[in-house]
């Protein structure tokens, strides 16, 4: 046998705690990076000790089968992964997956699944292998990016609600005609609409009544010098909301 056809005989075979996926991943990713082993015949699944920590169990405190495996997933996401589960037994295949994990303390994981084929010593498919990465974290992160976002957009449209409001009270019209005036200001101006109806609250709100409304004149003035007090240079966005 060539040296060249014995090295390519080396890699298909099955991998060991020191060789394979596992030593790519030992001792770089902490917690949040672990391998597995299932073996298509016998149903057999082995686990490295940061998988089953992300699972909530101690390390060697569990024996993994496929009903343990299925028993921890998300309801929401556990047909998603019998029906994955039950294609790579049939084609034997690669897969990958991304999906949630319950662990025993009821604590929600979100999870990576990348599996590979499993070569026997005769380069027979035997099972799949390969590794979880829990991104909860970063999907942590994803999630408060968006609720964030969503409240930054919430608080903008009332501040525009509010400013609309104003104008239509001070100007006897209705809400779409005020929001064309705040827009037509802002296009003029190139000041964004938000920063246009924060500065128009503002200067209205800042007025003295004394029991009476001042002259229309002076909301006017300061409707059209309100970009002059926005402190900051003109926008390129000028129809945009935020």
């Amino acid at each position: 046998m060539s040296e060249s056809r014995h090295n390519r005989n080396d890699l298909r075979e099955p991998p060991t705690p020191k060789t394979g996926v596992e030593q790519a991943l030992a001792g770089g990713a902490g917690q949040r990076v672990g391998w597995f082993h299932y073996y298509f015949d016998d149903d057999r699944w082995e686990w490295s000790a940061q998988v089953e920590r992300m699972h909530g169990y101690s390390a060697g405190g569990v024996t993994p089968t496929t009903e343990t495996v299925l028993a921890h997933k998300h309801p929401d996401d556990l047909r998603q992964v019998a029906d994955t589960l039950e294609l790579i037994r049939q084609t034997r295949q690669a897969f990958s997956s991304r999906h949630r994990i319950i662990d025993v303390q009821g604590r929600v994981h979100h999870v990576v699944v990348v599996g590979d084929q499993l070569h026997d010593e005769q380069n027979q498919v035997i099972g799949t292998h390969g590794f979880y990465i829990d991104v909860t974290p970063a999907e942590q992160a994803r999630q408060d990016q968006l609720t964030a976002a969503v409240m930054r957009i919430a608080q903008r449209r009332a501040c525009i609600e509010h400013a609309k409001g104003m104008l239509m009270a001070i100007y006897e019209i209705d809400e779409a005609a005020a929001f064309e005036l705040l827009k037509w200001r802002s296009q003029e101006t190139q000041v964004k609409l938000r920063r246009l109806a924060e500065q128009v609250i503002t200067d209205f709100t800042s007025l003295r009544h004394n029991g009476a409304m001042p002259p229309r004149a002076t909301y006017d003035n300061l409707l059209l010098t309100a970009h002059l007090r926005c402190g900051s240079r003109p926008d390129t966005a000028l129809s945009q909301v935020g």
